[in-house]
């Protein structure tokens, strides 16, 4: 398992690195190399800690993430 995911643990938050545009996510269950994630903009994902290393963010982060102005889906 990659480093980081040691610091990936339930109601923490996350962005994924290859999908900045499913925005932030709050990690929901962590077993072991399997980490399900609710992404702002792609909902539920299942994530393999093998595959990805999800990037903790900080809570300044987090807050900049909130203020962000938020794009409109495109129909």
């Amino acid at each position: 398992m990659p480093p980081a995911a040691s610091a990936i643990t339930p109601g923490s938050f996350v962005r994924h690195p290859d999908r900045p545009d499913w925005g932030v996510g709050q990690v929901q269950s962590a077993i072991g190399g399997r980490i399900t994630v609710n992404f702002e903009h792609a909902g539920k994902v299942l994530v393999n800690a093998a595959m990805v290393s999800l990037e903790p963010l900080s809570e300044t982060e987090l807050d900049a993430a909130a203020r962000a102005p938020k794009s409109l889906p495109v129909r």
